[in-house]
């Protein structure tokens, strides 16, 4: 019996973990990415799939407004750049609007697995 009940903590923890490690790993690539490696449709991919498993694996019903606000902002700072920074010299303004860019594709997944559920529970009856 005490095997079974340590089976749903085991199985949390292994959780937390690949939520855990598809976060950093998402943070990294979106930064070493948008440094590097503009447009490239195999990070992106990447990113989707790290942000799909951070919204389903590490985003509690407490995180759900703070996440969305977050997205939100990524999008709209995304949206308005920051090409004006290579007037100052270099590709600044380029790699940070990279950047932004790739935090957002890797926060959007998460966000609409948030969003989604935060719309079933207050649809749901009860």
């Amino acid at each position: 019996m005490a095997e079974e009940a340590k089976q749903p903590d085991a199985v949390k923890r292994l959780a937390g973990t690949i939520g855990l490690l598809a976060f950093l790993g998402g943070i990294v690539l979106a930064i070493v990415g948008g440094i590097g490696y503009r447009d490239y449709g195999s990070i992106t991919l990447a990113l989707a799939i790290m942000g799909i498993l951070v919204g389903v694996l590490n985003i509690t019903g407490k995180e759900v407004l703070p996440l969305l606000i977050a997205a939100i902002a990524l999008i709209v700072v995304g949206k308005a750049g920051f090409a004006p920074l290579n007037d100052l010299g270099g590709a600044a303004g380029t790699r940070i609007d990279s950047i932004v860019g790739y935090l957002a594709t890797f926060m959007a997944p998460a966000a609409v697995i948030s969003a989604f559920r935060a719309i079933w529970a207050v649809a749901r009856p009860g």
